[in-house]
């Protein structure tokens, strides 16, 4: 654990999945063709609370999804790519952009279109419910499953590691 927590010291980005690590992987759809999607609004709590932090968020989704614009945008992340089959291409042009290095990024992934950056980053998250590839290329494994709270437990980790967090939660108990 004390390697996690040194490598979540020097997080600067943190990169997540939609389907399977934001959400529990189900994907709803109407007759209409209207796809639906179940966030967690711990999983949220906890990623405005890493922005707060001065954590900034990405997410990199192969899907596209009206819904997954619409939750980003109310969470304040600036950063959504969505549609992305080379995950690795647009990691690497989003790390160009914001002149970070691996080391200093965190990916939270659950499944083996998710490897191709999770091999790269500093700290490879996978969530409880990942793939078991992922599981075993990911240097730390959150105890809760994709949707079910994993994000928020990510979030805590870094501020933790960080020094934030019990400022963070400290504000709640005055």
């Amino acid at each position: 654990m004390q390697d996690i927590q040194q490598k979540a010291r020097a997080i600067r980005l943190v990169i997540f999945d939609v389907d399977g690590v934001l959400t529990d992987g189900s994907l709803f759809l109407g007759d209409d063709g209207q796809e639906y999607k179940a966030f967690n609004s711990k999983d949220g709590h906890g990623m405005k609370m890493l922005q707060a932090a001065g954590i900034p968020i990405a997410i990199i989704t192969g899907r596209t999804s009206e819904v997954v614009r619409i939750r980003m945008q109310s969470l304040g992340i600036a950063h959504v790519f969505q549609g992305i089959e080379d995950k690795a291409g647009t990691y690497e042009a989003l790390k160009q952009q914001l002149g970070l290095d691996d080391s200093q990024i965190a990916y939270v992934g659950d499944d083996i279109v998710d490897l191709p950056v999770m091999t790269r980053v500093g700290l490879a998250i996978c969530v409880a419910d990942g793939h078991a590839l992922v599981r075993q290329h990911a240097h730390w494994t959150t105890h809760h499953a994709g949707g079910r709270g994993a994000a928020r437990e990510v979030c805590e980790l870094l501020m933790d590691a960080q020094g934030t967090l019990q400022a963070a939660l400290q504000r709640y108990l005055n």
